[in-house]
């Protein structure tokens, strides 16, 4: 069994958008729940004014043996300088990717 959950909002002058998507998978005695998330934000600036932090990059992975339990999480987050139509914008972004992974009941059947 697959649920999929996608969802795309995009502010009314398409200055800041968010993208994220859910999938939870049942398959061979593993459930899977993914998770991912991208936002971004768009700002007009000068010359001037023009700076860009540091990017970063967060990574975890957790695994529990006891309870047949495992977790990866990533979190990307940067800026970028675009120029068009004579114009500087700088757009900030963040990106997480969010597994978990668990055992699920596993039904047998014996005949």
């Amino acid at each position: 069994m697959r649920d999929l959950l996608y969802k795309n909002l995009t502010s009314s002058d398409h200055r800041r958008r968010i993208i994220c998507s859910s999938e939870i998978v049942d398959k061979e005695g593993v459930h899977s729940v993914v998770h991912r998330h991208f936002s971004c934000i768009v700002k007009e600036v000068n010359e001037a004014g023009v700076t860009c932090p540091q990017p970063s990059l967060y990574v975890l992975k957790e695994r529990n043996t006891k309870q047949n339990q495992e977790h990866f999480f990533c979190k990307v987050k940067g800026s970028l300088i675009a120029a068009g139509a004579g114009k500087l914008y700088n757009i900030h972004f963040i990106h997480t990717l969010s597994i978990r992974l668990t055992a699920s009941a596993v039904k047998s059947t014996s005949s």
